[in-house]
């Protein structure tokens, strides 16, 4: 037996080569800079000792205290990213499973046979029946020499797998964020609109009472009477729109939370929302490669490069070592007495031949994989850059736009102001009231929704930079 161990622990110091090729990642697929168009502008540079947009924890990103306890209960809760966590579990086991094909197993059995041999079949003079019992008690062991690596490549890609698979559950955390904060943005401004809806309703109500009470004085026309009543039913039909969206906006905020949300939870004010906005971007290499997307690709990258160490060792001959030691003796009484041990040692070696191409097959096979992992990896480089661009982009002109979109609220109002004034002294008609109401209303809504998507750019930059520090 003690041949038997130290033939085993040999193979083991054998088995530490693989067949893996070298692995040199691609050069990175785009430019050394972001782009700098007329929307981008240039990119702000860091300088000594300054944080970066990437190394900003979501609390100091998100300091509302309404957001921050939805996002907190979203990663409590969510089911989405609890799946992604468990599934890091089972990766870990397959990993495992994988590591532990590389050392010897030992099982420990027992076995009693009772067998007993016709008279006709007995060839013992005179012919007789017999029964014969035997019982035994083992340790056995089993273990594959991996000369050229075939276990080893396997657990090397169960390890790149598992790796790959914990960068899945951080991809969704950062995008949980992002989905809580973007659908929280959504519900403050789809609420904005409804406030802002009530009140032109309000006032449009207001104006066909004083029109109706003028029409039945004979003083206005049937035609202003009809245009007021077109004014109103339409802010009626822009305000059961927005309370279907709010009341949907809150459907949505308690699926990705996972849990109820109360009225007070769901308080808030458009107007007072602060994001971080000002913090310098970094360069496209030191950001692109710090999100988890990216490094998910270059973990899987490398599982499909490991991969061909296995398809690799699949033609070279395959040694399995077995053996057991125990006793065996034909009653039960006397197994473990003298001259009751036994023992088994069965070396076999496995050789491909012919196969009909199947060996090759595999290699090429994993090859063609390991090249488009290849291409996904630089096209989640190009695609992340792509995204921080626009992002930049974005942010570059929604604040031109929202400063500009406030002139113009401004100017339709005082149009407004204007026409309403001409209308009461008989000088205008009610369709030119009617169209300055209509440009500020349309004015007031595209504000909004320009503020909520000058708070969802900064959303998405927290995103496509890498989400930050956990």
């Amino acid at each position: 037996m003690n041949k038997i161990i130290l033939m085993t622990c040999a193979a083991a110091l054998l088995s530490g080569c693989t067949l893996i090729p070298d692995l040199d990642l691609p050069a990175m697929p785009v430019t050394k800079d972001w782009a700098t168009g007329a929307a981008s502008g240039k990119v702000a540079e860091a300088k000594d000792g300054q944080v970066l947009w990437g190394d900003t924890q979501w609390q100091q990103f998100f300091p509302d205290t309404t957001l921050q306890s939805m996002i907190g209960a979203a990663l409590d809760n969510n089911r989405d990213l609890r799946v992604a966590a468990l599934n890091i579990e089972v990766a870990r086991a397959s990993y495992r499973i994988s590591e532990a094909d590389l050392f010897p197993t030992l099982d420990a059995n027992a076995a009693e046979t009772v067998k007993r041999t016709s008279r006709n079949a007995s060839t013992s003079t005179p012919k007789a029946a017999s029964t014969a019992r035997t019982t035994s008690a083992n340790l056995s062991t089993s273990f594959e020499i991996d000369l050229f690596g075939r276990l080893r490549s396997l657990e090397a890609q169960a390890l790149e797998k598992y790796l790959a698979t914990e960068q899945a559950r951080d991809t969704t955390r950062i995008a949980l964020i992002a989905e809580v904060a973007n659908a929280y943005l959504t519900l403050l401004g789809d609420r904005k609109l409804m406030a802002l809806t009530e009140e032109t309703l309000a006032t449009r109500v207001k104006s066909l009472e004083l029109i109706q009470a003028s029409f039945d004085r004979g003083i206005s026309s049937e035609l202003d009477l009809a245009q007021a009543r077109s004014a109103v039913e339409t802010a009626r039909v822009n305000r059961a729109k927005y309370l279907r969206q709010v009341d949907q906006d809150k459907n949505a905020l308690t699926l990705l939370v996972g849990a109820p949300l109360t009225e007070e939870q769901l308080a808030g004010d458009l107007d007072k929302m602060v994001l971080v906005a000002d913090l310098p971007v970094g360069m496209p290499s030191d950001v692109l490669l710090r999100r988890p997307d990216i490094a998910n690709a270059e973990h899987s990258l490398r599982a499909a490069n490991a991969n061909i160490g296995a398809a690799r060792a699949a033609f070279f001959p395959s040694i399995s070592l077995t053996g057991s030691l125990g006793y065996a003796s034909t009653n039960l009484s006397s197994l473990f007495g003298p001259g009751s041990g036994a023992w088994s040692f069965g070396p076999s070696i496995s050789m491909p031949i012919f196969d009909m191409g199947a060996n090759q097959a595999g290699l090429d096979s994993a090859k063609a994989s390991r090249d488009i992992a290849v291409a996904q990896y630089e096209k989640a480089i190009q695609t992340a850059f792509r995204e921080v661009s626009d992002a930049l982009a974005a942010k570059g002109t929604l604040t031109d736009q929202m400063n500009a979109q406030q002139s113009l609220v401004n100017a339709s109002a005082t149009s407004t102001r204007l026409s309403q004034a001409r209308y009461d002294r008989g000088i205008d008609s009610y369709l030119n009231v009617l169209d300055s109401q209509r440009s500020l209303y349309s004015a007031q809504q595209d504000l909004v929704s320009v503020r909520v998507s000058r708070l969802s750019n900064l959303v998405t930059l927290y995103k496509v930079l890498g989400g930050g520090r956990s």
